[in-house]
């Protein structure tokens, strides 16, 4: 075992793991963040994404110790204060969640594109959620959700709602 220093929602955390370790187990497992999902397992499906320095990333197929001296934010640290960020009130607003088994990762690639793109069109957002599956297919809404979330945030400022 070693100790791997993460820095997980702006908070600095000694965990104790094998460096072979994925980051979605010691998020799950040893910090109890357990609203990043276990979907495939192979980066694929995109239940797993998280921030690592505001870039979409497979937490899955992620060692936690290429996280290291890296800013990595979960859906549990998206939010601020008791305010939820903006893309997870479009999520509700806009029921784009049926299960919500995808939703954690859907908003966390939602979050590295809107941070990229203030204000992007619906081919620019479904080429790049690509690769974030939702079985119960609410794929519309989803997109609707982003758009409104985008459209929210450049009504209040590009940081309405982020947390770095």
């Amino acid at each position: 075992m070693a100790t791997i220093d993460l820095t997980v929602n702006g908070r600095i955390c000694a965990v104790a793991a094998d460096p072979q370790t994925s980051l979605l187990s010691v998020l799950r497992e040893q910090l109890d963040l357990i609203g990043t999902k276990y979907g495939c397992g192979e980066g694929q499906c995109g239940a797993c994404t998280v921030l690592i320095d505001r870039n979409a990333q497979r937490s899955c197929i992620t060692k936690a110790t290429a996280a290291t001296q890296k800013k990595i934010t979960t859906i549990e640290g998206l939010a601020s204060d008791d305010h939820l960020h903006p893309l997870q009130e479009a999520f509700l607003a806009e029921s784009a969640l049926q299960c919500g088994y995808c939703t954690s990762g859907m908003i966390m690639s939602a979050a590295a594109l809107l941070d990229r793109n203030h204000n992007p069109t619906q081919s620019e957002i479904v080429d790049f959620m690509d690769g974030n599956i939702c079985r119960c297919g609410t794929y519309s809404r989803i997109i609707n959700a982003i758009q409104k979330a985008a459209k929210a945030r450049v009504e209040s400022g590009p940081r309405a709602g982020a947390r770095r």
